[in-house]
Protein backbone atom coordinates (compact mmCIF):
# COMPACT_ATOMS: atom_id res chain seq x y z
CA UNK A 1 0.00 0.00 0.00
CA UNK A 2 1.31 3.41 -0.79
CA UNK A 3 2.14 6.48 1.02
CA UNK A 4 -1.16 8.15 0.00
CA UNK A 5 -3.35 5.30 0.50
CA UNK A 6 -2.14 5.28 4.53
CA UNK A 7 -2.46 8.62 5.18
CA UNK A 8 -5.93 7.33 3.43
CA UNK A 9 -6.44 5.07 5.95
CA UNK A 10 -5.74 8.17 9.00
CA UNK A 11 -7.95 9.98 7.47
CA UNK A 12 -10.96 7.28 7.67
CA UNK A 13 -9.83 7.08 11.33
CA UNK A 14 -10.82 10.18 12.06
CA UNK A 15 -13.93 10.16 10.22
CA UNK A 16 -14.80 6.82 12.08
CA UNK A 17 -14.01 7.79 15.39
CA UNK A 18 -11.39 5.24 16.03
CA UNK A 19 -8.72 2.46 14.84
CA UNK A 20 -10.35 -0.67 13.89
CA UNK A 21 -9.60 -3.35 11.79
CA UNK A 22 -13.03 -3.47 10.36
CA UNK A 23 -12.67 0.53 8.94
CA UNK A 24 -9.28 -0.88 7.75
CA UNK A 25 -10.81 -3.41 5.66
CA UNK A 26 -13.30 -1.08 4.61
CA UNK A 27 -10.49 1.35 3.38
CA UNK A 28 -8.91 -1.81 1.38
CA UNK A 29 -12.32 -2.98 -0.04
CA UNK A 30 -12.91 0.66 -1.34
CA UNK A 31 -9.58 1.54 -2.70
CA UNK A 32 -9.58 -1.79 -4.35
CA UNK A 33 -13.42 -1.23 -5.95
CA UNK A 34 -12.11 2.60 -6.99
CA UNK A 35 -9.32 1.18 -8.53
CA UNK A 36 -10.72 -1.94 -10.53
CA UNK A 37 -13.26 0.21 -11.80
CA UNK A 38 -10.48 3.36 -12.68
CA UNK A 39 -12.32 6.07 -10.72
CA UNK A 40 -11.96 8.81 -7.90
CA UNK A 41 -13.43 9.47 -5.06
CA UNK A 42 -17.12 10.57 -5.29
CA UNK A 43 -17.34 14.44 -4.70
CA UNK A 44 -20.85 14.81 -6.17
CA UNK A 45 -24.26 12.30 -5.97
CA UNK A 46 -24.30 11.75 -9.96
CA UNK A 47 -20.76 10.05 -10.11
CA UNK A 48 -20.67 7.03 -8.11
CA UNK A 49 -23.45 5.35 -6.26
CA UNK A 50 -22.30 1.92 -3.42
CA UNK A 51 -24.55 -1.26 -2.13
CA UNK A 52 -23.25 -2.21 0.97
CA UNK A 53 -24.38 -5.51 1.93
CA UNK A 54 -24.16 -4.65 6.04
CA UNK A 55 -26.67 -5.74 8.35
CA UNK A 56 -26.87 -4.44 12.05
CA UNK A 57 -24.16 -6.16 13.61
CA UNK A 58 -21.22 -4.84 15.30
CA UNK A 59 -17.91 -4.33 12.69
CA UNK A 60 -20.75 -3.60 9.80
CA UNK A 61 -21.05 0.35 10.44
CA UNK A 62 -17.30 0.41 11.28
CA UNK A 63 -16.86 -1.16 7.53
CA UNK A 64 -19.25 1.11 6.36
CA UNK A 65 -17.61 4.34 7.76
CA UNK A 66 -14.13 2.85 6.21
CA UNK A 67 -16.10 2.48 2.82
CA UNK A 68 -17.99 5.91 2.86
CA UNK A 69 -14.83 7.72 3.41
CA UNK A 70 -12.63 6.40 0.76
CA UNK A 71 -15.56 6.40 -2.27
CA UNK A 72 -17.29 9.38 -1.25
CA UNK A 73 -20.60 7.64 -1.39
CA UNK A 74 -22.25 8.56 1.76
CA UNK A 75 -25.82 9.11 3.52
CA UNK A 76 -25.67 12.98 3.40
CA UNK A 77 -25.31 12.42 -0.46
CA UNK A 78 -27.90 9.89 -0.81
CA UNK A 79 -25.67 7.69 -2.64
CA UNK A 80 -25.17 4.60 -0.60
CA UNK A 81 -27.77 2.00 0.90
CA UNK A 82 -27.45 -0.72 2.86
CA UNK A 83 -28.92 -4.80 1.39
CA UNK A 84 -28.89 -5.71 4.95
CA UNK A 85 -27.23 -9.23 3.84
CA UNK A 86 -24.91 -9.24 7.21
CA UNK A 87 -22.14 -9.39 4.35
CA UNK A 88 -18.65 -6.93 4.12
CA UNK A 89 -18.83 -6.54 0.86
CA UNK A 90 -19.84 -3.94 -1.67
CA UNK A 91 -21.00 -3.21 -5.25
CA UNK A 92 -19.58 0.36 -6.52
CA UNK A 93 -20.86 1.75 -9.42
CA UNK A 94 -20.08 4.02 -11.92
CA UNK A 95 -23.34 5.73 -12.81
CA UNK A 96 -21.56 7.75 -15.50
CA UNK A 97 -20.25 4.72 -17.38
CA UNK A 98 -23.04 2.39 -15.86
CA UNK A 99 -20.09 -0.17 -14.40
CA UNK A 100 -19.75 -1.71 -11.74
CA UNK A 101 -17.73 -3.71 -9.01
CA UNK A 102 -18.17 -6.32 -6.44
CA UNK A 103 -15.28 -7.02 -3.52
CA UNK A 104 -16.10 -8.88 -0.82
CA UNK A 105 -13.83 -9.21 2.24
CA UNK A 106 -12.35 -12.39 3.09
CA UNK A 107 -12.18 -14.11 6.58
CA UNK A 108 -8.67 -15.35 6.14
CA UNK A 109 -7.43 -13.32 9.39
CA UNK A 110 -10.30 -13.67 11.47
CA UNK A 111 -8.88 -16.24 13.78
CA UNK A 112 -5.75 -13.64 13.98
CA UNK A 113 -7.47 -10.64 14.57
CA UNK A 114 -9.91 -11.88 17.39
CA UNK A 115 -6.63 -13.36 19.12
CA UNK A 116 -5.03 -9.89 19.47
CA UNK A 117 -4.15 -8.29 22.24
CA UNK A 118 -6.32 -4.90 20.88
CA UNK A 119 -9.74 -7.61 20.51
CA UNK A 120 -8.81 -9.25 23.33
CA UNK A 121 -9.39 -6.15 25.27
CA UNK A 122 -12.41 -5.04 23.29
CA UNK A 123 -14.31 -8.47 23.98
CA UNK A 124 -13.48 -7.37 27.97
CA UNK A 125 -15.15 -4.22 27.26
CA UNK A 126 -12.35 -1.84 27.11
CA UNK A 127 -13.27 0.96 24.81
CA UNK A 128 -10.99 1.35 21.34
CA UNK A 129 -9.35 5.03 22.87
CA UNK A 130 -8.53 3.36 25.93
CA UNK A 131 -6.56 0.74 24.24
CA UNK A 132 -2.84 1.49 23.82
CA UNK A 133 -1.88 2.54 19.90
CA UNK A 134 0.70 0.05 19.55
CA UNK A 135 -2.20 -2.62 20.14
CA UNK A 136 -3.91 -1.12 17.89
CA UNK A 137 -1.59 -0.98 15.07
CA UNK A 138 -0.73 -4.37 15.65
CA UNK A 139 -4.26 -5.45 14.85
CA UNK A 140 -4.63 -2.98 12.08
CA UNK A 141 -1.31 -3.93 10.11
CA UNK A 142 -2.79 -7.86 10.05
CA UNK A 143 -5.24 -6.51 7.05
CA UNK A 144 -3.41 -3.47 5.99
CA UNK A 145 -0.17 -5.65 5.14
CA UNK A 146 -1.57 -8.44 3.75
CA UNK A 147 -1.85 -9.63 0.17
CA UNK A 148 -4.60 -8.25 -1.25
CA UNK A 149 -6.16 -11.91 -2.36
CA UNK A 150 -5.85 -12.65 0.88
CA UNK A 151 -8.12 -10.68 2.12
CA UNK A 152 -11.00 -9.77 -0.75
CA UNK A 153 -12.28 -11.03 -3.62
CA UNK A 154 -12.59 -8.89 -6.64
CA UNK A 155 -15.20 -9.53 -9.10
CA UNK A 156 -15.46 -8.88 -12.83
CA UNK A 157 -16.20 -5.09 -14.06
CA UNK A 158 -19.78 -5.76 -15.51
CA UNK A 159 -22.30 -3.29 -16.98
CA UNK A 160 -24.75 -1.87 -14.48
CA UNK A 161 -27.85 0.27 -15.93
CA UNK A 162 -29.02 2.49 -13.40
CA UNK A 163 -31.96 4.70 -13.33
CA UNK A 164 -30.71 8.21 -11.89
CA UNK A 165 -33.72 10.42 -11.68
CA UNK A 166 -31.83 13.38 -10.37
CA UNK A 167 -31.88 14.84 -7.31
CA UNK A 168 -34.87 15.76 -5.52
CA UNK A 169 -34.50 20.23 -4.97
CA UNK A 170 -36.72 22.76 -3.42
CA UNK A 171 -37.73 23.27 0.71
CA UNK A 172 -40.95 24.66 1.61
CA UNK A 173 -41.66 25.83 5.14
CA UNK A 174 -44.24 23.86 7.03
CA UNK A 175 -47.71 25.51 7.25
CA UNK A 176 -47.55 24.31 10.80
CA UNK A 177 -44.35 24.12 12.38
CA UNK A 178 -42.86 26.64 9.73
CA UNK A 179 -39.64 23.68 9.55
CA UNK A 180 -38.34 24.21 5.97
CA UNK A 181 -39.26 20.52 4.25
CA UNK A 182 -38.55 19.30 0.72
CA UNK A 183 -41.11 19.83 -1.36
CA UNK A 184 -41.46 15.80 -1.92
CA UNK A 185 -42.10 15.10 1.73
CA UNK A 186 -44.84 17.65 2.21
CA UNK A 187 -48.18 16.50 3.27
CA UNK A 188 -51.55 18.15 1.89
CA UNK A 189 -54.07 18.48 5.18
CA UNK A 190 -56.94 20.52 4.10
CA UNK A 191 -55.54 23.22 1.87
CA UNK A 192 -52.55 22.91 4.11
CA UNK A 193 -48.96 21.63 2.95
CA UNK A 194 -47.51 20.22 5.75
CA UNK A 195 -44.43 17.97 7.34
CA UNK A 196 -45.00 14.53 7.73
CA UNK A 197 -44.78 15.14 11.70
CA UNK A 198 -47.33 17.41 11.74
CA UNK A 199 -49.57 15.66 9.12
CA UNK A 200 -50.00 12.99 11.35
CA UNK A 201 -49.94 10.34 8.39
CA UNK A 202 -47.03 8.59 9.43
CA UNK A 203 -45.50 7.96 6.27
Amino acid sequence: MSESDKDTLLKAFDFHGHKCWASTAGVRVGLAALRTLGVKRAASSDALHCIVEIGDNHGAQCFADGIQYVTGCTLGKDNIEKAGWGKLAITLIDKKSERAVRVAYKGTYQKKIAESAFMKKRAAGVPPPQIPEQEAWEMIDIIWGAPEADIMTIGEVKPYPIKDFGEIMGLHPCAMCGELTSIAYLRVVGDKHVCIPCSGYGD
